[in-house]
């Protein structure tokens, strides 16, 4: 199977799971990404299921709303029974980075309120250690030559995103030569550093299921 063909799969696993878990009625939160599009795509035949969903960025806003999908302000939305995202790595406690296309900070607040996070990936994200992925940090644009040499002081080598904007107005440094044994302790040591927004370590609130697609078919881990 191709790689966009494990996409499809994970999608479709999903939109399958969400059938049976979600509520009728209820408001479904939906990431960012080519394997989140997938996802959007397999949820467009169970849209009159849901009131609609929240979406973590404006390209997902926009590819629910093509889609006939009511989007909600999260503001406006008191509980989210599934989340549902991709990951750039996943670890066999769950542990993700997240953020490649740029929409960690909202993917965070959105998985924060959801009751359950099920990410979906395909079988070349899942890894024993964290870190080869470079982990991307969300900056204050005045703070990022700062942040940037407090990230060195870590061991990393941060390297501006040439020509990125978040949908938040901010900049995103890709930080380069991670190992990240102790996931939770580095995510809470970089949010503390002053003119950092979030980084896209989710281990705090790590995933709950995972959909993993390999080529003899999607696994179910959690």
């Amino acid at each position: 199977m191709t790689q966009d063909e494990l996409k499809q799969a994970v999608a479709q696993a999903a939109a399958a799971y969400v059938a049976e878990y979600a509520p009728v009625g209820s408001v479904i939160g939906v990431g960012t990404g080519s394997t989140a599009n997938f996802f959007i795509d397999a949820l467009a035949s169970l849209k009159d299921r849901f009131r609609g969903a929240v979406a973590s960025s404006e390209a997902t806003r926009k590819r629910l709303a093509g889609h006939g999908i009511a989007v909600l302000d999260l503001n406006d939305v008191e509980h989210i029974p599934v989340y549902v995202d991709g990951a750039d790595e996943i670890d066999d406690g769950l542990n993700m980075i997240k953020g490649g296309g740029g929409a960690l900070t909202r993917e965070k607040i959105v998985a924060a309120v959801a009751a359950t996070f099920v990410c979906i990936a395909d079988a070349s994200k899942q890894v024993a250690l964290l870190g080869k992925f470079p982990l991307p940090v969300e900056v204050i644009p005045m703070a990022r030559a700062q942040v940037a040499r407090e990230l060195a002081k870590l061991g990393g080598q941060p390297v501006l995103r040439d020509g990125f904007v978040s949908d938040n107005g901010n900049l995103i440094l890709d930080v380069h030569g991670l190992t990240i044994g102790d996931p939770k302790s580095l995510e809470a040591q970089i949010n503390q550093i002053v003119g950092v927004v979030t980084n896209g370590l989710f281990a705090r609130r790590p995933a709950d299921v995972l959909l993993l697609g390999a080529a003899d078919g999607v696994r179910r881990i959690g």
